[in-house]
């Protein structure tokens, strides 16, 4: 690895003090003069016609400001991250339980409250369909006839359907895969919907000005995506929407989708008031954005030493009533379900499909748990069926350099059986075990996303330095990133390098921080900035000293002259000046680069067979990194996404009877706390290898994958019971103790 002075040391993060202190300022907390409070009255049904909405009882109550419903804001139109299919307000029916009908400003929540219950709805039931296969069958009712009017999706249908989205990737002959196949297994996996579980509900403030410009304080970590989804919902142009920069409390891949802006947005316009809506945790479980419910078919072929032959996924993601909440309108997780294995002979198959109940959006690393889940938890189950050791059935069939993964993609720099191995050995694996002691294995890989980034660094006479950034960080670190690369190629120290965030006026486009893209893209766009920096350096050495152009270098905090040896440091330089120097870049990456970061884990369990509980009793994963940039941060990442995976694993799931959900609280909605931590032990096995001129791999999403499939092999192991449905619950275990005996 490069040696460094400031990079790959631990740095606090910015703005941490502020955070710990209340200092910091959330989308909650802006104080505005004569700020009112928006409320919104949901529907009960999950698929109905409104036939009427009477709010004059609401208009009369002492304090309420403005009644909006979805006949008052149809002057925009449907809005969506990439997707629009879904309205402001419901206008003409309600897709499922939930969907927002009405809104309410008011001088408080309160009154709000009071005029939402005076809103007389009258719906007309229409037949309704919750899960996947009953949308799909024939005669059930099409919840969106108007698809093909819809903007941003990639496909058109040649006949009403509630399968929005189909894609088949075929690589080699499937069905001559199977044939020449000694044992074909077939396994079905379910996963359920979780909630991000953020701390920070959703929160907005909206104030539009008497020229027309539309002041937006929201706790969104992608605001040019949610700039472009208002101004399509209220029809207003972006230029005359400013986003200001907020503090996030937490996202987990959610706070990207304007979900409350635009109503926001109409009730500011309509009461001339600025409007503030922070959601409690019953509309936050009853109409958020979680992650999606799948159901995963897998069919493996191979032959009897356990080498794959052929593989078939069927993947299916139950999206709820709206595509909206997702960039592009679909997630992954289909690719994962065929894993990182050489297969000669594969078909992976997605399909996504509307359904009557609470829309799915994006949740760390949106789709690639469900996948992996259903994959490694089947690939222990073919182990057991050909007696052969787990660990030994992947190091296998993982792919090396030059493999193709199952579909079609070819990586670089491969170390998937190395960090398979890596914890496999800290884990002490092999070693013996106590009855009902378990240890279950799981692997999976991700590589950083692409996107658009822009940066721009000023030094200052004082020898500090400043980078700006359009970046609204939501706690995973950029801004300390972004400090620690200008701190080392600057040679300062990182307290003297400020970070100043910009609002939506600084640049016409941002990706935002998504799809572990933030270092890779950032730290890319930081290092383009800092070139630009020195080249304006060179300039100004070359007017104030008379050096010539091509005689000059810059490396850290000197400015040198290389024909004579002669130096002076950038401090001086500017102070002999007396002006500062800027330089700024802008960089889009596009697609996933062909290096990954493997993870592998092993967890170890006990089962109670009285109870079926489960617990814990250590965590071992190892990653395939390339450099650190922070490690205290990068630690962060893997402890808190394990912590995500452990809740999805054993206990968390957004319930839905009927359509409606039914975990409204978090007294029915379980979250790990710091008595469900195991040990954790990290195994890191760095490389030179790696994306962007840091060589960074990502880290964010890829260790929550894996933990699932972990545990429940580790369940399996312990007591010989396979639960294919998660979370893997005491009584799921209990039942099928039982019913085996």
């Amino acid at each position: 690895m490069e040696t460094y002075e400031v990079i790959g040391t631990p740095v606090p993060q910015v703005g941490g003090e502020d955070k710990v202190t209340g200092r910091i300022l959330f989308s909650a907390d802006v104080a505005l003069p004569g700020t009112l409070f928006g409320k919104c009255l949901t529907s009960p049904s999950a698929h109905a016609r409104i036939l009427s909405i009477d709010t004059s009882k609401a208009r009369q109550v002492a304090g309420v400001h403005a009644v909006i419903t979805g006949a008052d804001v149809q002057s925009g139109g449907l809005w969506g991250r990439a997707v629009k299919d879904v309205p402001v307000l419901a206008f003409d029916r309600v897709r499922y339980a939930g969907e927002r009908v009405a809104a309410v400003a008011a001088t408080d929540e309160d009154i709000a409250q009071r005029a939402l219950d005076l809103i007389e709805v009258e719906y007309e039931e229409l037949p309704a369909v919750f899960e996947p296969e009953e949308a799909l069958a024939a005669g059930t009712p099409i919840l969106h006839p108007d698809f093909n009017s819809y903007h941003g999706f990639r496909q058109k249908m040649e006949t009403p359907s509630n399968r929005y989205h189909h894609t088949v990737f075929d690589k080699g002959d499937v069905e001559r895969g199977f044939a020449e196949a000694d044992l074909v297994v077939e396994n079905t996996y379910r996963t359920q919907r979780v909630h991000p579980g953020y701390l920070e509900p959703q929160a907005v403030l909206v104030r539009v000005e008497a020229g027309g410009r539309v002041d937006v304080w929201v706790c969104s970590k992608s605001p040019y995506v949610t700039r472009e989804a208002l101004a399509t919902a209220g029809g207003v142009p972006e230029a005359d929407l400013l986003f200001h920069p907020v503090a996030i409390g937490g996202d987990f891949g959610a706070k990207g989708a304007a979900r409350n802006t635009p109503i926001c947005y109409y009730l500011a316009k309509a009461s001339g008031r600025p409007v503030r809506m922070v959601s409690d945790y019953v509309e936050e479980f009853l109409v958020g954005a979680p992650r999606h419910a799948t159901v995963t078919r897998l069919k493996t072929g191979l032959k009897r030493d356990g080498t794959l032959v052929a593989h078939q996924v069927d993947y299916v993601v139950n999206c709820g009533a709206y595509a909206a909440f997702k960039p592009g309108g679909t997630i992954g997780g289909a690719n994962q379900a065929a894993g990182p294995y050489r297969i000669a002979n594969c078909r992976i198959e997605s399909t996504h499909v509307y359904t009557n109940t609470v829309p799915g959006g994006f949740m760390r690393g949106p789709g690639e748990p469900q996948g992996v889940f259903a994959i490694e938890s089947h690939m222990d189950d073919i182990a057991r069926r050909l007696a052969i050791d787990p660990v030994e059935l992947r190091l296998k069939n993982l792919v090396g350099d030059g493999d193709e993964l199952p579909n079609g993609e070819q990586l670089e720099h491969v170390r998937a059986r190395e960090t398979l191995q890596a914890a496999a050995d800290a884990a002490g694996y092999g070693r013996p075990k106590p009855p009902l002691v378990g240890r279950g294995v799981a692997i999976c890989d991700r590589p950083p996303g692409g996107g658009v980034g822009t940066s721009e660094i000023t030094l200052k006479p004082d020898g500090s330095a400043t980078i700006g950034t359009p970046i609204f960080d939501q706690g995973t670190g950029t801004y300390t990133t972004l400090r620690q690369i200008v701190a080392e190629e600057f040679q300062v120290t990182p307290e003297r390098v400020q970070v100043e965030v910009w609002n939506t006026d600084a640049v016409d486009f941002d990706s935002g921080v998504a799809g572990s893209r933030a270092t890779r893209v950032n730290s890319s766009v930081a290092h383009e900035a800092v070139q630009e920096t020195k080249r304006e350096l060179v300039r100004l050495a070359a007017k104030e000293l008379g050096w010539p152009e091509e005689s000059i270098s810059v490396a850290g905090s000197q400015v040198r002259r290389l024909d004579i040896e002669e130096a002076v440091s950038w401090p001086e330089l500017l102070s002999r000046a007396g002006e500062t120097v800027r330089g700024r870049a802008r960089l889009e990456t596009t697609g996933r680069p062909h290096i990954t970061s493997f993870v592998a884990q092993i967890a170890e369990v006990s089962v109670d067979r009285e109870t079926g509980e489960v617990r814990l009793l250590g965590l071992t994963t190892a990653h395939d990194v390339g450099q650190i940039i922070n490690p205290t941060g990068h630690q962060g990442q893997i402890n808190g996404a394990i912590m995500q995976g452990i809740g999805y694993a054993l206990m968390e799931e957004l319930k839905v009877e009927d359509g409606r959900v039914t975990s409204l609280s978090f007294g029915d909605y379980k979250l790990p706390t710091v008595r469900d931590i195991p040990p954790l032990k990290t195994v890191l096995l760095e490389s030179h290898d790696g994306v962007g001129p840091y060589a960074i791999r990502g880290i964010g999403e890829s260790p929550t994958a894996p933990v699932a499939p972990a545990i429940a092999n580790a369940i399996a192991d312990a007591v010989g019971i396979t639960i294919r449905d998660l979370p893997v619950t005491a009584e799921k275990v209990y039942g099928a103790l039982k019913q085996r005996a």
